[in-house]
């Protein structure tokens, strides 16, 4: 009877499985080519975007009026109704929206094209506000999604306040000077004493080395590096021509001093480190040629050199959750983090949209939470983020470093001194892992291991908590009130643990995240209601921060290791006059945790949260979203990508940032208008003792914006060498000065020096340097005056081309000398050494030539 009742089943699933398949349209999405478009940016007077996405037929056959939706992500918020009243666009989770077509939508017959406008909550501001990665999915065939043929995104010239034209631009640009070559000091970061010589020491494959047995790595290093620089392995037969490589126990940890004869390079320190730092100085000092070409003999500059860091920890943070980098790229990164000093990369490796590393003891983590693809309930991997479409090929959705790629990460990185620290996201920013952990907790039920599979489980089952995190998610924080959530802890910091000592890497901290927990959490779980009966310690949600921090805390004291996390791991919150705020949290005080601070968005009321942790006894890493944020649009310009909620952040940001006062400096809002000074009245100022707990500072990369390689190449470099030299260089004489005008004097000075050594020495070198970087060529400014265009560059040094003719200029096209006379429409472009071309300023002169 079994036997026969199966059969009936099979049949009937079969007989509506064909049923289905009957009723999926045959209509090739291919066909279908998409665009967006801004159609008004000030919406009935309001602070809204009037925007619209047209779909358009190419193919042979009618697309339906229904049966059928689109899928896209935005960070942004959207109006239900369409504007256009044929469609309604509602958020599923996360940045996940769903666009349905109505009984008024129309059917796309042949060579036409149907707009959906829909409303934005915001303005559109740069192009990284449209939607991202749309494509279909048929009612009848709800598991799959489909790319459409193409999706474009149309140009718009925005008149917003704040705009910045190719005129600022130059305004800006006019204060730079241009320096001779000859009188740019020729090491970056700049050293704390820095003196140069009249002559060269030539190398070539002659030349001996001389090498204290303590350098043996950073020797088989620099023969490795200037025999590629040569094109030709070293001989070291010369008895006259030496490199030495010196010991000097009184030097500081990190420090050394380079010193440079006709006959001779010394490069003295007391350990590793400082050797290594040292033979980065050299390879700044030497001009870019021999990166573009192997040189038979290198001149390097008679120079003396003694040298330290100002700061201790000086570090990049790179996600490779929202958006996954190579393995290749993170190498990539990692050295030339090295050449410029800069000491520690901080991984941000889980989120809500992807866990990217293998943890062996748990592989569910990346069997799901490794990949994105169209799924609503997220039972076998992750939803579609970031564009990221409805495929697993895609590269920035899925992907993860497995044990084998992450050692030899922490192998590269350890050889040029490079301390990485991971970061598991907790509580918050937690989809992945808690995804990954039901889906371990289903096949370990199913296969009959109750207790197994409620080992590593991340929420409560019965949890009906109502909220909502700051990019919108409703199921992505774990439940600290489980014990199962310190066995998950324990579990993936042992693998980590020995995945450290299999690499001979040091892991001085493990970072676990704390940030953005939303409000109405764990307030109907279960697991939190019986905690609070048991443990009269926990009186309401807030104190299981505290509980959960402590107890993660213990997990990684056992092992020496330290707890890091963002500034809210440190925070308490209380009360001020019946206002929420928060205070340095006394309890963990002696825990020497450390804190990462982000948070210091002019305007919001937490300017000084930084300074308050500091002052508060916490070591503090600064993080400032105002200055340190690579993932921050240079400027408020359409072309230019990037969020912007924190703040507008060119290399000038980086540059002119003041560790210990970084109000001084503010001169806009994070819309970039001009600042209003009262922001800053009443609150802390960094005591002494508070820069003593300043132990550094950490440039960050968030990559929901960051899809490839040549992105994150675009966001980070050149302003990375901004941040290494506020994180190495002595404090600058303008950061103190008490005179406004005399500070502006010797900053403007010294930006001036500083732009003229990126485009005149390190930039050159960087197109070509470890197979070339894809930095960030800026966009030149141009000015009409007396009928003529005038235009300068903020990297002097880079060549500008121009056209009349409204085509964009090329390599080939004419190189801006001196003022152009022209009507119509010219276009300027700057290049770099390797004749790859940045943004273009586009002008327009309808006056007649001037007689």
């Amino acid at each position: 009877m079994r036997r026969f009742l199966t059969l009936i089943l099979f049949v009937a699933v079969n007989i509506k499985a064909v049923a289905v398949m009957a009723n999926a349209p045959t209509f090739d999405i291919k066909d279908l080519h998409l665009s967006w478009e801004v159609i008004d940016n000030n919406y009935q007077n309001k602070h809204e975007a009037l925007t619209s996405l047209t779909i358009t037929n190419k193919g042979k056959q009618t697309l339906p009026a229904g049966g059928w939706k689109i899928y896209f992500n935005s960070s942004r918020n959207f109006i239900a109704d369409a504007v256009s009243g044929n469609a309604k666009v509602l958020q599923v989770n996360g940045d996940l929206y769903s666009i349905t077509p109505n009984d008024k939508f129309k059917e796309i017959k042949p060579g036409e094209s149907l707009r959906i406008d829909y409303l934005c909550e915001d303005i559109v501001v740069n192009f990284t506000d449209a939607i991202e990665g749309p494509y279909f999915v048929w009612d009848a065939e709800p598991a799959k999604g489909y790319w459409p043929g193409d999706f474009s995104i149309k140009p718009f010239n925005p008149t917003y306040q704040g705009l910045i034209t190719p005129e600022i631009l130059y305004n800006q640009n006019k204060i730079i000077q241009d320096i001779p070559v000859s009188q740019l000091q020729k090491i970056i970061p700049t050293p704390l004493s820095y003196t140069e010589n009249a002559g060269n020491f030539v190398i070539n494959n002659t030349v001996s080395i001389v090498s204290d047995p303590l350098f043996a790595k950073e020797k088989a290093y620099f023969i490795t590096g200037i025999e590629k620089l040569l094109g030709s392995k070293l001989k070291g037969t010369s008895t006259d021509k030496k490199i030495i490589f010196k010991k000097d126990a009184t030097l500081g940890a990190e420090a050394y001093t380079l010193n440079v004869t006709p006959n001779d390079m010394t490069i003295t320190a007391s350990t590793p480190a400082g050797l290594f730092y040292g033979i980065q100085s050299f390879k700044t000092s030497i001009s870019a040629s021999p990166w573009m070409k192997a040189q038979a003999s290198i001149p390097v500059p008679c120079i003396n050199v003694k040298d330290e860091p100002r700061f201790p920890y000086r570090a990049v943070m790179l996600d490779v959750a929202r958006n996954f980098q190579s393995k290749q790229q993170v190498l990539k990164l990692i050295n030339l983090m090295a050449v410029y000093k800069l000491n520690t990369l901080h991984m941000h490796l889980t989120d809500d949209e992807g866990w990217r590393i293998e943890i062996p003891s748990l592989p569910e983590l990346t069997a799901v939470g490794s990949k994105r693809g169209h799924t609503l309930d997220s039972k076998a991997f992750l939803p579609a983020s970031h564009g990221s479409g409805p495929d697993f090929d895609n590269k920035a959705g899925t992907g993860f470093y497995t044990k084998a790629d992450y050692i030899e990460i922490l192998k590269y990185a350890t050889e040029r001194h490079v301390t990485v620290i991971p970061e598991i996201e907790t509580p918050g920013h937690a989809r992945a892992s808690i995804k990954a952990m039901d889906a371990r907790y289903a096949r370990l039920l199913a296969a009959g291991d109750k207790a197994g599979a409620e080992r590593n489980l991340l929420r409560d089952m019965n949890d009906k908590s109502d909220y909502r995190s700051v990019q919108y998610w409703n199921d992505n924080v774990i439940d600290v009130s489980l014990p199962s959530t310190y066995n998950y802890i324990e579990t993936v910091v042992g693998d980590l643990v020995n995945m450290y000592k299999e690499a001979g890497a040091l892991l001085p901290a493990i970072h676990f995240g704390g940030d953005e927990v939303p409000a109405h959490v764990w307030e109907q779980s279960p697991a939190y209601l019986a905690l609070k009966a048991s443990n009269p310690d926990i009186q309401n949600t807030g104190d299981l921060w505290y509980y959960f921090y402590g107890k993660v805390n213990d997990i990684l004291k056992k092992r020496n290791i330290r707890l890091a996390g963002w500034e809210e791991m440190a925070l308490r919150k209380t009360q001020v006059d019946g206002q929420n705020t928060y205070v340095p949290n006394p309890q963990f005080l002696g825990e020497k945790m450390q804190v990462d601070v982000w948070n210091n968005v002019l305007g919001d009321g937490q300017e000084d949260l930084a300074y308050k942790l500091a002052n508060g006894g916490y070591k503090t890493v600064l993080t400032c979203v105002t200055n340190l944020y690579f993932d921050m649009a240079n400027y408020k310009s359409y072309d230019e990508p990037g969020y912007y909620w924190g703040a507008f952040l060119g290399i000038d940001k980086f540059f002119s940032f003041i560790p210990y006062d970084y109000f001084k400096n503010a001169d806009v809002d994070k819309t970039g208008r001009p600042i209003n000074r009262n922001l800053f009245v009443g609150k802390q100022r960094l005591t002494d003792y508070g820069k003593t707990n300043i132990i550094g500072l950490q440039g960050a990369l968030w990559a929901e914006t960051v899809k490839t390689p040549e992105r994150m190449d675009y966001m980070i470099f050149p302003k990375l060498i901004g941040l290494a030299e506020r994180a190495w260089a002595k404090n600058p004489a303008w950061a103190t000065e008490r005179d406004t005008t005399k500070a502006r004097e010797l900053y403007n000075a010294d930006w001036s020096k500083f732009l003229n050594i990126l485009g005149k020495r390190e930039l050159p070198r960087l197109a070509f340097y470890n197979g070339g970087y894809n930095f960030r060529i800026p966009k030149p400014g141009v000015i009409l005056e007396d009928g003529k265009y005038k235009s300068n560059i903020q990297f002097p040094g880079m060549t500008i081309r121009y056209t009349t003719n409204g085509k964009e200029p090329d390599a080939n096209s004419p190189v801006y000398e001196k003022p152009v006379p022209a009507n119509g429409i010219i276009k300027f472009r700057a290049f770099d050494a390797k004749g790859r071309g940045g943004n273009v300023a586009e002008v327009q002169n309808k006056q007649e030539p001037a007689l």
